[in-house]
């Protein structure tokens, strides 16, 4: 079977650094807030380019301090809006509503799968205060565009990283371009951990110092409590896996794109419809996704010959239980994304003859 993702091969790749790195940490005693975490944090911060990097519990984490910081410093209020991509996993629209924000679902172009930004200043109301930049499947998902609407607006813009570690726009890592970031670190992206993992990356000191706290239950110094926060520490263990992990972050990105282009160059099938690159720079292929009106179809024909593949996602947000409210609502590109895309096998240990298999099958697809 070809792995939709080798994680136990990804982990093993580096096996013996990431063995010391954590024998290390045992051998400290000190296992929370220690100096892992300061070196991650150092090492981020210089990677993607920004002053701070302040390390959580998880990426949705990551995304809740963000906006509870601007709700605590006055910059929002409960109740305001946030806009925001209907099609993106639901953590980005859980950090909006876990904070009693207004979440603007707003349709993304159906060729990048990116906020559409023509569709967003419509969207913009007295109530809005910040838009939810989600660089979705490892794409950049910024413009200039979206630069001067926030702008012109006085809108925060938050970067959703979790899928673009090493992405960039002109030069500049994602996850340096708006005014904050959530990073997830979960074991399948592109930089992952061995367990659950996030980060805040911002140049901005005040929020930095206000999601530290927050993430800290609501404490910057021991016993002395700001904010009611709760406990989303990043563990010194994680942290120090990390550390392994993003000195190869860079050649495991250009294997990704290696094996993108070999896809992106050899399925020549008119069923399927590969996604739009306008620069490779700007794309880091967390996903390599595709899309059929077949998808069910051509999911099991591969599982049936040996490929495991991945849908994300097989039901947008608004049409999810836990928002029963907008199940009424309709975005039809984002049910057509939904209901068409498939994610084929990518990551950085994945063996050249794995992905002409893949390739053979869909091109033989009847």
């Amino acid at each position: 079977m070809i792995k939709f993702l080798d994680l136990k091969k990804v982990t093993e790749s580096h096996l013996a650094e990431i063995n010391e790195a954590v024998t290390r940490v045992v051998s400290s005693g000190w296992y929370l807030q220690g100096e892992e975490n300061r070196r991650f944090e150092q090492s981020y911060s210089s990677y993607i380019g920004v002053k701070h990097t302040v390390g959580c519990a998880n990426g949705l984490d990551a995304l809740i301090w963000i906006f509870r910081a601007y709700i605590e410093q006055g910059i929002m209020n409960v109740g305001d809006e946030v806009i925001v991509p209907a099609n993106t996993y639901i953590a980005s629209i859980l950090s909006i509503t876990e904070n009693g924000l207004i979440p603007v679902l707003v349709e993304p172009n159906i060729n990048t799968y990116q906020l559409d930004e023509k569709c967003i200043e419509q969207a913009i109301t007295d109530k809005t205060r910040a838009i939810l930049l989600v660089h979705l499947y490892g794409q950049c998902a910024y413009t200039a565009g979206i630069g001067e609407i926030c702008k012109n607006n006085n809108l925060k813009l938050v970067e959703d990283n979790a899928q673009a570690h090493g992405c960039l726009y002109n030069g500049q890592k994602t996850g340096s371009i708006g005014d904050a970031a959530g990073h997830s670190f979960y074991p399948g992206k592109n930089l992952g951990a061995l367990g659950d993992a996030g980060a805040i990356t911002t140049n901005d000191s005040q929020l930095a110092d206000t999601v530290r706290s927050l993430a800290n239950y609501g404490s910057s110094r021991k016993y002395v409590f700001k904010y009611t926060g709760r406990n989303s520490r990043l563990d010194e263990i994680q942290a120090a896996v990390l550390n392994v992990k993003l000195r190869y972050l860079d050649q495991d990105i250009d294997r990704r794109r290696s094996v993108a282009r070999f896809y992106t160059e050899n399925i020549v099938s008119d069923r399927v419809i590969l996604p739009m690159i306008s620069d490779w720079n700007a794309h880091v292929f967390h996903l390599f996704p595709v899309r059929t009106i077949l998808r069910d179809e051509l999911q099991r024909y591969l599982f049936d010959n040996g490929v495991e593949t991945v849908i994300h996602y097989p039901i947008p947000p608004h049409k999810q239980e836990c928002y029963a409210g907008w199940n009424s609502r309709s975005y039809p590109i984002t049910e057509q994304i939904h209901a068409e895309e498939l994610s084929l096998p990518i990551s950085p240990v994945i063996e050249p003859e794995a992905v002409q298999r893949v390739v053979e099958l869909i091109n033989n697809w009847q």
